[in-house]
């Protein structure tokens, strides 16, 4: 708590000296007009406003790609209005020009339009709160709703066409529609910068905290338009230059924001197989612990139940052996190699079956993979040993071509094909290779003996 408690005092003093820097700025260009810098460079704005489009395609994307798998509207209401953006960018301020002509007023206006549009959806994008559950449908209906919304500006601005007002680059006095509709958009980014630093301050959130910081360099983008008495294609002024910048620090918030839900995934999931392993495998022999001392101190035997305790002690100390082995390494094969070579020792070790294990040393296994092989190959021993009566087995861990290949040959008794295809072991054994994306064959013959084989890709 008193971290994240922190973490927000730094980021409010950042935003404040950011207003303060930002703002002695505006206030000095409003007081000397003559040193606001507006420079005739239409090649140079029009790299600008493409940079401009592609990155707010970019972060359109990504939130779409958030709302896709959590669903919630914050990201629904971010994608539409990045797309609103990027659309009315394109449409309004990039596609006419590519031929050499200027914007005309219509045009103009649709943009305008088209950005406080998204403006407004973005800035209400900081104070969602629900979810959805037609994640699909939504992202499909967006799809449609942004084209038809650019489509009926255009509509209207040609309906309205020398209604508007004159947005020539020669007026030194700007419409009053004008500066109207720049002044609600630098509200619409005041109020996005006042919602996402709530939610920084409430929740935490690293995304929150670049949005805002993204909206702040937004606001004082649009108070330099208000003040600049033209829009023109052939023009940049200082308001360009931050919306860039404010683009691209919303870029980077929105990147980071999915990568950390990719990390946080990917926690979760090997919380959850940590978890499973534990229950598997060590778990089991500590119920097969307590219930020889249950069986004990209700008087059993203990010349009977005492070697099985033993036993079943023994198999669970390898167990935990092999899970601090397996479940912390981070790369390579050693401790995997050890691992699997003391697990044979151990279930070889009275004599009834003889494992050959060959490990090729430019096999590497990912830390995942390296659990559901040992669990595959633990398997297929086991049920050799216990099942077919084998006496004989050859575990190989070796590379064919770009593949890995694990296999497990015993010499007992085989299988027909109705136990192959209705026992457990053997699903648990493909699900555990489909798991970490390998394919899985088993062969048996009654009489003749079984061999498994796993092939992961290298």
């Amino acid at each position: 708590m008193r971290k994240e408690e922190n973490a927000y005092q730094s980021w409010l003093w950042g935003e404040v000296l950011l207003f303060g820097l930002l703002g002695a700025t505006l206030a000095l260009f409003a007081t000397y007009p003559g040193l606001r810098p507006t420079f005739e460079l239409p090649q140079v704005r029009l790299v600008l406003d493409t940079m401009v489009a592609l990155a707010a395609v970019l972060v359109a994307v990504l939130a779409g790609v958030r709302f896709s798998v959590d669903g919630r509207r914050f990201d629904w209401l971010l994608c539409a209005g990045f797309s609103f953006a990027a659309g009315s960018t394109f449409c309004f301020g990039i596609a006419p020009i590519l031929g050499g002509g200027p914007l005309h007023r219509k045009e103009q206006w649709a943009w305008i339009s088209g950005g406080l549009l998204a403006g407004g959806l973005i800035a209400a994008a900081a104070f969602a709160r629900t979810r959805t559950v037609a994640r699909r449908r939504e992202l499909v209906e967006l799809l449609i709703l942004v084209p038809a919304v650019l489509l009926m500006l255009w509509i209207c601005a040609n309906l309205l066409g020398d209604a508007l007002p004159s947005l020539s680059a020669g007026d030194h006095i700007q419409p009053r529609l004008l500066t109207a509709m720049l002044a609600l958009r630098a509200l619409a980014s005041l109020a996005a910068v006042v919602g996402f630093g709530l939610r920084y301050r409430a929740r935490g959130n690293d995304l929150d905290r670049w949005l805002a910081l993204g909206a702040t360099l937004t606001l004082f983008a649009d108070l330099n338009y208000v003040l600049t008495p033209l829009v023109s294609n052939r023009f940049v002024s200082t308001g360009d230059f931050l919306r860039l910048v404010a683009y691209a620090v919303l870029l980077v918030g929105v990147w980071r924001a999915i990568r950390y839900a990719e990390f946080g995934r990917a926690v979760a999931e090997e919380r959850a197989r940590v978890a499973r392993e534990i229950h598997d495998g060590l778990a089991q022999y500590l119920f097969a612990v307590s219930t020889h001392v249950t069986m004990l101190e209700n008087g059993a035997d203990p010349e009977k139940a005492l070697p099985q305790l033993k036993q079943a002690a023994a198999a669970a100390q390898q167990e935990a052996r092999f899970a601090i082995l397996a479940l912390s390494s981070a790369s390579g094969t050693a401790p995997f190699d050890a691992a699997l070579r003391r697990y044979i020792d151990f279930l070889t070790a009275d004599g009834q079956l003889a494992v050959d294990l060959e490990i090729d040393e430019h096999v590497q296994l990912a830390p995942d993979e390296q659990i559901e092989v040992f669990r595959i190959v633990q398997e297929g021993l086991a049920n050799a040993r216990k099942h077919a009566g084998a006496r004989h087995a050859d575990v190989r861990i070796e590379m064919r071509g770009d593949e890995r290949v694990v296999t497990v040959v015993d010499d007992g008794a085989g299988f027909d094909d109705d136990a192959v295809s209705t026992g457990q072991g053997l699903r648990n054994m493909k699900a555990r290779s489909a798991s970490i994306g390998g394919g899985f064959r088993l062969r048996s013959v009654p009489g003749r003996g079984t061999a498994l084989e796993v092939v992961l890709r290298a």
